[in-house]
């Protein structure tokens, strides 16, 4: 009976033909494009995910509430040598390095600027971030006879320098030397035009000279193998095995706790794309219902003429139910095979058109995505298509069950 059941609601989709090839190829667009646009997500949350945690590390040791710090010198970590040998313990796995931030004032021979001098270990991950990957011309810092800075393009444009020419650093009530000249090595065309106007390079022990000796802004850790934002097990993980070490006034915090307001800003992208999906598919169940509804008005007497014959009412619902379930599903089918090759081929990479790509990098958006999609999303589609065909089909089947016998069969359509 059951097979005779689904048989005979398969008949009665493909009756009106071009109206069902309609609505499934309805159906299937939306699940074709929400499948792409999980891939985008996944794509864009990936991507920024690594953007940022290449700047920052994927766990910060730090003072205490540093972001309420005022004073420069309460802001630093003190022994590093001594913090660093003991997290390279603890996570050998790790890269671990020392970033020093001084608030200075940047001279050229006729024009200053406020700046933050950065510290970098030269063959650090965060010197190659910064300056191999956006310089323009010139060489990475270096700690020979003559100390040298990379500065941002639009800095070295406001102080009027370019590769080669002096600078004059003044980091005055410091424990360091507090004033230093250092010679342009590089320009950096940074993807942050902020960043770009007010940051200059430096090497990490340059900077200890300059400001504080033996001490840095943070101490970051990079955990090889973590690419996603659904490992963070992995990072909390990490962070439980440092705990025992961080001495009194420290603490160690995640990329997330380190960068809220970046990490508010992943956290919005999935609760946006549920509300696309429900959108969409509220849209596709209102095509599904009118091609459900005017199928049970063209076969109003057909129904009068089964119940006459003994059908039960609740049968007739199913029926209907069924009708909708598989034009659904075969839409939902064909969608899931084109969007599965869309997102396939996307996550072989991709660059949003135009100048779109450098724009969006201002906001952490790399040049280059992968799409990704989790099979959690694929099914969470999927279900939205069968919640849609079932919804669908309540009113239509309603109405076909209160159907009566004698007046359906005297229907005239």
């Amino acid at each position: 009976m059951r097979t005779l059941m689904w048989t005979l609601a398969w008949k009665n989709v493909w009756r009106g033909r071009g109206r069902s090839l309609v609505t499934a190829g309805a159906v299937a667009a939306v699940v074709a494009m929400m499948l792409v646009m999980y891939g985008f997500s996944g794509a864009t949350l990936n991507g920024m995910f690594q953007n940022l945690t290449r700047t920052t590390g994927h766990l910060v040791l730090r003072v205490k509430n540093a972001d309420e710090v005022r004073e420069f010198d309460l802001g630093l970590v003190r022994g590093v040598p001594e913090l660093k040998s003991a997290i390279v313990q603890a996570l050998p796995e790790a890269d671990v390095e020392a970033v020093l931030e001084v608030p200075a004032l940047l001279a050229g021979a006729s024009r200053s600027r406020g700046v933050v001098l950065m510290g970098l270990e030269p063959d650090g991950h965060l010197m190659k971030e910064l300056v191999d990957k956006y310089r323009v011309r010139g060489a990475p810092p270096t700690d020979g006879a003559e100390w040298t800075a990379a500065l941002g393009l639009a800095l070295a444009r406001a102080l009027q320098v370019d590769v080669g020419d002096p600078v004059y650093a003044f980091a005055p009530g410091t424990d360091g030397l507090g004033a230093a000249a250092f010679t342009v090595s590089a320009v950096l065309d940074l993807p942050e035009s902020t960043m770009e106007a007010r940051t200059a390079v430096l090497t990490l022990r340059a900077a200890q000279e300059l400001a504080a000796p033996d001490a840095a802004s943070r101490i970051v850790v990079f955990l090889p193998g973590l690419k996603s934002l659904e490992q963070s097990g992995v990072l909390e993980a990490a962070r439980r095995r440092l705990q025992p070490l961080v001495p009194p006034g420290y603490e160690v915090l995640t990329w997330r706790e380190a960068q809220p307001a970046l990490a508010a800003i992943l956290d919005m992208i999935k609760p946006m794309m549920l509300i696309y999906a429900v959108l969409f598919f509220v849209l596709a169940g209102l095509l599904v219902v009118n091609t459900v509804y005017l199928g049970l008005v063209e076969r109003i007497r057909e129904f009068g003429v089964i119940i006459a014959l003994g059908a039960d009412r609740w049968r007739i619902m199913r029926l209907v139910v069924l009708e909708s379930l598989l034009l659904v599903t075969s839409g939902a089918v064909f969608g899931g095979v084109l969007g599965g090759l869309a997102v396939w081929r996307l996550a072989q990479g991709f660059s949003l058109p135009g100048n779109l790509a450098q724009q969006y990098a201002e906001f952490g958006l790399p040049v280059v995505m992968y799409a990704s999609i989790t099979p959690g999303q694929v099914v969470q589609v999927f279900a939205f298509a069968v919640l849609t065909a079932i919804a669908s089909a309540l009113w239509p089947a309603w109405l076909a069950g209160r159907l009566e016998p004698v007046e359906a069969m005297r229907h005239v359509a």
